[in-house]
């Protein structure tokens, strides 16, 4: 397994181009599904999620091509109804083929997905969605097997979510988009990916409002069109430069975000003592001869503090003058990277789903193991601040969700390398 090998100790200075969202792309790939018609694709990051949401349209019969860097057009009918195991086994957005697939064929098998493991993210809400719109559904060895009412099509329906979910959101939404009748999706995920999945939508000619509140409305159409659609800037990914500008004690500008989707974060940032100046869809972080303050955090769904962004800033903490806490209530396994941080001298307690954090003027280089896609990127802001040597295990992690990261940090003025294989 490739693996980073950081040395510590520099100022990240300079700027860094954000790139088109993970957590935006997948979904939107997806519903390329509820169309026939060419649709291009702009602002796609060159991610292993993305790779591999490419090759599953292609196996259910789409054509997808490349254009240019960053620019794919999406074209051709889904003529298969199976997404296998092979590929939904390496990343749990796949679990949204479900909707455009039963949408716009009528029938889906979607094999039980894969992806981080960082707690439990159960299908459920997704299924009892789709039987809301009248779905009959099968679990049968490892698939999931949905098929519309008579007819073909998916009914509107009043869709309660029992917990905020944004792949259950997107799934029914995508769903709904050629369902008949109107369907009403109520505590539903506000997340400004949400928002960037109905502007696409909508560019192909669904009726969707009330996307970005609580409540989402769908008026089903019988047909979609193509377009053109451009990605949503990765405010995790801005968020995580940000971080490691700060923590390295730098000066960071953050190029092609959105700014108004970070507020959360950047209110964080502030309150530990970072100097942040917005100019356009720029950002600015300078850390230059201030001191990091401890600063309590809370996840909680969008408008809240972002869970993807938790393991990033309790590296920040524990470089703190002082205690901090990080309560984490998204998922219960998402605290795996504190033991690795411990391993570097960061001095973190678990309790319950609480970390208590005792603040330390520097970390030191160490071997760890990255466990999920953000615990690699605090390990690498960690590394980056170490003195000396950081090995970072497992960062086929990282390739999901970061794109070019080494390239974007040596531009900043950070030590990384990638080592290949077993070396």
């Amino acid at each position: 397994m490739d693996k980073f090998k950081i040395e510590g100790g520099k100022a990240l200075n300079g700027e860094v181009t954000i790139s088109g969202a993970k957590n935006a792309a997948l979904p939107i790939l997806l519903c390329t599904m509820l169309t026939d018609e060419k649709i291009v694709l702009k602002n796609v990051p060159d991610l292993r999620d993305v790779n591999t949401s490419f090759k599953l349209l292609e196996i259910l019969g789409k054509k997808c091509t490349k254009i240019e860097d960053g620019v794919f057009a999406v074209e051709g009918a889904v003529t298969s109804n199976v997404a296998p195991y092979d590929l939904v086994k390496t990343m749990r957005a796949s679990i949204m083929a479900l909707g455009p697939l039963t949408a716009f064929l009528g029938e889906s098998s979607v094999s039980l997905p894969g992806g981080c493991a960082i707690g439990a993210r159960p299908v459920d809400l997704h299924i009892k969605g789709l039987q809301s719109m009248g779905a009959q559904i099968e679990l049968n060895e490892g698939y999931i097997h949905a098929v519309a009412p008579a007819g073909g099509r998916l009914r509107g329906a009043e869709i309660l979510m029992e917990k905020v979910s944004v792949t259950g959101t997107e799934n029914l939404m995508m769903a709904a988009a050629l369902a008949e009748g109107t369907t009403v999706i109520a505590n539903a995920a506000r997340e400004p990916e949400i928002v960037d999945l109905a502007d696409c939508l909508r560019m192909m000619g669904a009726k969707v409002t009330g996307d970005g509140s609580d409540k989402i409305v769908i008026e089903g159409v019988k047909k979609l069109h193509g377009g053109e659609h451009s990605i949503v800037a990765d405010r995790i990914e801005a968020g995580t430069y940000l971080i490691a500008g700060m923590a390295t004690r730098g000066r960071v500008i953050c190029r092609n975000t959105k700014p108004d989707d970070l507020d959360p974060v950047l209110a964080k940032l502030r309150l530990a003592g970072a100097y942040v100046e917005i100019d356009g869809n720029s950002i600015l972080l300078d850390m230059t001869n201030r001191r990091i303050k401890p600063v309590d955090i809370i996840t909680a769904p969008h408008p809240g503090f972002p869970t993807d962004m938790q393991a990033q800033f309790t590296v920040l903490n524990a470089l703190a003058e002082g205690e901090s806490k990080v309560t984490e209530t998204i998922f219960e396994n998402r605290f795996m990277h504190i033991p690795e941080l411990n391993r570097m001298g960061a001095q973190i307690k678990i309790a319950g789903n609480t970390a208590f954090i005792s603040g330390r003027p520097m970390l030191k280089g160490a071997q760890v193991m990255a466990t999920d896609l953000r615990a690699s990127a605090s390990l690498v802001i960690a590394g980056l601040v170490a003195q000396g040597t950081t090995i970072v295990d497992r960062i086929y992690h990282m390739d999901r969700g970061y794109e070019h990261i080494e390239r974007k940090v040596r531009g900043l003025g950070g030590s990384i390398e990638r080592i290949k294989g077993n070396v």
